[in-house]
């Protein structure tokens, strides 16, 4: 699905979703290595780095999994899921990784909205998130979307928001 470009802060382009197709692959593959890079990988960790991973996943996902990307200027710069359909569960699971270099223009929140439109439209009430306890920026962005977080272990917390709730506060 793609919507439609409009300028973000400062004039700048406001990035356009996309599935993950294969003319993305290399892209989402980019962003994983610049997190690699910056030391974030123990942030976000949903599957193996490795292209042989994305291009299976840019083919075909027969789970029923969702997985997005955020595109600025035809460079991806965000990477997005929603994992837990084809195990059975209700509740999907967002996944969400924001290219280093893009951060602090708002890509995060929009493609948080994004998500949680695709869970909508899919049937789902909520979703969850993990979060690694020291990962600030994180916590305080889920928080401010009206997720409840709770500890899940000693690194982890867990946290469910209510989309409809969510969306009455939007149309608000």
């Amino acid at each position: 699905m793609t919507l439609p470009v409009e300028t973000g802060r400062a004039g700048t382009a406001a990035p356009v979703f996309q599935t993950l197709a294969p003319v993305w692959v290399a892209g989402v593959a980019d962003l994983l290595a610049a997190l690699v890079a910056a030391g974030e990988e123990r942030f976000f960790h949903p599957h193996p780095f490795d292209h042989a991973t994305l291009r299976r996943l840019a083919v075909a996902t027969p789970s029923g999994d969702e997985y997005h990307v955020a595109v600025t200027r035809s460079r991806v710069v965000a990477y997005g899921l929603l994992r837990g359909w084809g195990e059975g569960f209700a509740v999907p699971s967002l996944g969400l990784a924001v290219h280093p270099a893009a951060r602090g223009a708002g890509v995060a929140r929009r493609m948080m909205a994004h998500l949680h439109a695709v869970a909508r439209r899919r049937g789902a009430n909520r979703v969850r998130l993990t979060v690694v306890r020291g990962n600030r920026p994180a916590t305080a962005l889920y928080e401010s979307l009206g997720y409840r977080l709770e500890a899940l272990d000693e690194r982890r917390l867990v946290g469910v928001v209510d989309l409809e709730h969510r969306a009455e506060e939007q149309a608000a």
